[in-house]
């Protein structure tokens, strides 16, 4: 796992190479890749790389070039299927100097240009510069796991695995864009290629860029879909033990492909299903002992320790845990902020941080989770809202159909005892609007959208005037699907790309140094699920059918059995308590506030009278506080107060490679 850079002139420069910028970039995102730096650079292209060692842990060094240095390569990720590729080039003709996963990108491309991601079975963010052709390629993994920024700026490219290293650019300032701040409050995240810095853009899952003669392209070559509505309602091709089978082998393999590294592997355990299914099939398939991390929260609404503690006795771990109380999840707030480089509305982010820290600390580098299973198995309680939904639209008078959402949302407190009427009425908005593509998310993002009362009247005008805002895009194919599989699309699409792996994923673990590892992201095993029948994923109200099928051959039954929990932190206590952080009040100050000029100050004053008076804190009041706190810290950090972090120096690590010619070999 790196840390990746690079500036790509459309002109060529003919000037003296000063690689000076290159180490500000590279000192921006020394916490992705601590163990050595790397600088190739020529007359057109500048590319850098900080690298976390995994794979070849000695020959290893990035930039890494293809035999006669016409092509040059930066990697931040890995390559699962990596041996098979290369036992593959090497039969074609291609030589190999180092042992890794980054050398055989640099030589598949060779051997078949862009459509080289095709072949690719991994997580990974990468840019290969061609000093013949004078063209860049950059690429992104399936599914979003990796980050990919980039700008254009005058006649020139930049790209950086960060945003933050992108402003270490003299003529680059942040600015905070109205629409994705909007898009925040409504979706919990930008929508897909847009972020939250005004024109930085993030390569979006799936597609590949390349810029040449100063020109930008940008195609997708995979996405998410779903055969046609009447394929997933039949019982299918196979029988469900035939399914079963099947759907074991594929998630074992992935697993397995993902243990390959020169470092030890490790894994996450939150108690649940997905975690523990993982954790079972590595220590039931390894003689060594495997090492579990968890978080434990001091607030008992969002405790699980008692089921980790259990599934690591059960399966002889080492088991270390992280206990995060509100007063940690507050100190750290800040640091997780910019890490994710976006708004957030949640603190979840911020006991994963503790909890990657803990696993850098033990000696680990990389991490198994059980990220992707909730979203292609049909796992949330999003989906069951919506088939329940539905249901009682066909009888829209009925009092007992909408009862049947009180078994959900167990997880937010005080729910399950609510009155029917209010839930009916909670739930009832756009009850009959389903022909509505998005009718299974459009109560929350409606229910989110409420926030958008504490944003300034400039933020909310500006937003209008660009035009930028509106419904997410969807495929062509969207309308053939079935309504299972729409639902997912939208979550798959969005919620976990731009939040889930990123702000909670990603930029937590690498924060500290760690590469999580996700093998129900698999692609071949999220292509299989996408075809399975709805029934095997839910039914009824039961979810995830066939993992808990698989479950049921592993674990214990109460593990197995266990509705789904959502990973959640307290919000409100965390920041008010006998112990406010100091940056709390001062980021909510009127001073503050009136000074970033994102949110009504008095809005805002009214909802920190609110927490501070003891007063029941809705969802979404809850959901705001930590929105305007993420967005005052993000625009005092970049906006307002930007510091770059020291840039490399002669101490570290660094090789040089490139010249004043193209091609030019090692300097």
């Amino acid at each position: 796992m790196c840390g990746i850079a690079g500036i790509v002139h459309a002109v060529e420069s003919g000037g003296v190479l000063d690689h000076s910028h290159m180490r500000r970039m590279l000192g921006m995102l020394r916490h992705r890749g601590p163990d050595q730096f790397g600088i190739y650079e020529d007359t057109s292209a500048t590319l850098g790389s900080a690298r976390l060692k995994i794979i070849d842990l000695d020959a290893g060094q990035q930039p890494i070039s293809n035999e006669d240095g016409s092509l040059w390569v930066v990697f931040n990720g890995e390559i699962f299927n990596y041996v098979e590729l290369r036992n593959d080039l090497t039969l074609r003709g291609h030589a190999f100097s180092t042992h890794t996963d980054t050398e055989v990108l640099i030589h598949l491309f060779e051997e078949y240009g862009v459509e080289c991601v095709k072949r690719l079975n991994g997580q990974f963010a990468f840019a290969i510069w061609d000093n013949a052709a004078r063209s860049l390629f950059l690429a992104r993994d399936r599914l979003g796991v990796r980050p990919l920024f980039y700008t254009r700026l005058n006649r020139s490219l930049l790209f950086a695995s960060e945003a933050k290293a992108l402003f270490t650019h003299p003529d680059l300032d942040a600015r905070l864009d109205p629409v994705a701040l909007e898009q925040v409050f409504v979706y919990w995240s930008t929508l897909p290629g847009r972020t939250i810095f005004d024109g930085i853009h993030e390569l979006p899952p799936g597609h590949f860029l390349t810029y040449a003669d100063g020109q930008v392209e940008l195609r997708s070559y995979w996405e998410i879909s779903f055969p046609p509505a009447a394929e997933t309602v039949t019982a299918g091709r196979l029988s469900e033990s035939e399914y079963l089978e099947e759907f074991s082998e594929l998630l074992t393999d992935a697993t397995r492909v993902r243990l390959r590294a020169d470092v030890p592997v490790g894994a996450y355990l939150s108690g649940g299903l997905d975690s523990s299914i993982i954790a079972s099939i590595v220590a039931n398939g390894s003689a060594s002992e495997l090492a579990t991390f968890s978080v434990s929260f001091e607030d008992e609404d969002f405790d699980e320790s008692g089921f980790q503690q259990r599934m690591a006795r059960l399966l002889g771990t080492r088991h270390e845990v992280v206990h995060a109380r509100h007063a940690d999840i507050a100190r750290v707030f800040p640091e997780v902020v910019w890490h994710t480089e976006i708004p957030i509305t949640r603190t979840a982010p911020a006991p994963m941080f503790l909890l990657s820290r803990l696993v850098r600390d033990s000696g680990f580098k990389v991490v198994l989770t059980g990220e992707g299973a909730d979203e292609f198995l049909a796992g949330y309680d999003v989906f069951k809202e919506a088939a329940v939904r539905r249901f009682w639209a066909r009888r829209p008078q009925s009092k007992l159909r909408p009862m049947l959402l009180r078994r959900l949302y167990a997880d937010i407190a005080g729910l399950a005892a609510t009155s029917t009427p209010f839930i009916t009425e909670f739930f009832r908005p756009g009850l009959a609007e389903v022909r509505s593509p998005y009718y299974s998310h459009l109560v929350r993002w409606r229910n989110n959208a409420r926030t958008r009362r504490f944003l300034s009247e400039h933020i909310i005008q500006s937003a209008a005037r660009s035009g930028g805002g509106g419904l997410p895009g969807l495929p062509p194919a969207f309308h053939t699907w079935g309504a299972l599989q729409q639902s997912q699309f939208l979550e798959a699409g969005i919620f976990l790309p731009q939040y889930l792996l990123s702000s909670q994923g990603d930029r937590m673990a690498m924060a500290n140094s760690v590469e999580t590892r996700h093998p129900f992201l698999d692609y071949r095993l999220v292509e299989f699920c996408n075809r399975l029948p709805s029934i095997l994923k839910l039914r009824g109200l039961r979810d995830k059918r066939v993992l808990r099928q698989m479950g049921a051959k592993l674990l214990p039954s109460d593990i197995w059995q266990r509705p789904k929990r959502p990973y959640r932190a307290p919000i409100h206590r965390s920041f008010f308590g006998p112990s406010t952080p100091e940056y709390v009040h001062e980021m909510l100050s009127p001073r503050r506030l009136d000074s970033a000029g994102l949110f009504r100050s008095a809005a805002v004053q009214s909802l920190v009278k609110k927490v501070q008076s003891g007063m029941a804190l809705g969802e979404t009041d809850d959901m705001a506080l930590a929105g305007i706190l993420s967005a005052q810290l993000l625009h005092y950090q970049f906006v307002s107060d930007f510091h770059p972090a020291p840039p490399l120096s002669d101490r570290d690590d660094i090789k040089i490679r490139g010249g004043r010619l193209a091609g030019s070999g090692v300097s």
